[in-house]
């Protein structure tokens, strides 16, 4: 689930940090620039880890910071195809059923990869496996708020970074504006024995 990379950047130091250990003051840079980022095809960086190496740091004319070329590990969170992860139900649409692991929110459990046969309650706004039994089927809800145990299948990189304005769309109004994609996606699925909420498959 997460994993070290290796990463390199410049990083400015400005005078007043000076008189810190160089150290924790490029840790502290790297963590405001870093942490709570998703860094494209990466993955969502945690913390940082360590510090490997540090170049020369060189003061630029016109600016009094100091700026240094650092060689960094980073805890990143990006679970690898096929992995099983427990997270909460965060809520249910006609889109799937969207998981939590409150760190990281965009996931999504689509209909075809929920146990089968599965049903969207329209009223209830949950959906529902119907389990086959001898007796008959039982409707098993997937409720906000439940744990739930999934598999990871499928993952999705948006490059969200900022661009600048077309001139077909210089005049578009507010409601033409695109929506807000994430900028890292993870698909699970359900879809065999073992999987979905933990209650299902514990003994009373």
């Amino acid at each position: 689930m997460f994993v070290l990379v290796e990463m390199v950047d410049t990083v400015r130091i400005p005078p007043w940090q000076f008189e810190r250990k160089l150290n924790d003051s490029i840790a502290e840079e790297l963590n405001k620039k870093l942490a709570n980022k998703v860094v494209y095809n990466v993955g969502l960086c945690i913390c940082l880890f360590d510090i490997t190496k540090l170049e020369d740091a060189y003061v630029f004319p016109g600016d009094g910071a100091s700026h240094t070329k650092v060689h960094f590990r980073y805890v990143v969170f990006h679970p690898f195809l096929d992995e099983i992860l427990i997270g909460k139900i965060k809520g249910c649409s006609p889109e799937g059923v969207h998981v939590s692991l409150g760190f990281f929110d965009d996931i999504l459990i689509p209909p075809e990869s929920l146990q089968q046969p599965a049903k969207f309650d329209e009223a209830e706004q949950v959906w529902v496996w119907e389990y086959e039994t001898e007796e008959g089927a039982h409707d098993l809800y997937m409720d906000t708020g439940e744990e739930i145990r999934f598999r990871v299948v499928d993952e999705s990189f948006v490059d969200t970074s900022p661009t600048g304005p077309s001139s077909a769309g210089a005049t578009s109004s507010s409601e033409e504006l695109p929506k807000k994609e994430a900028p890292y996606t993870l698909v699970g699925s359900i879809s065999e024995p073992g999987l979905g909420l933990l209650s299902w498959w514990t003994s009373n």
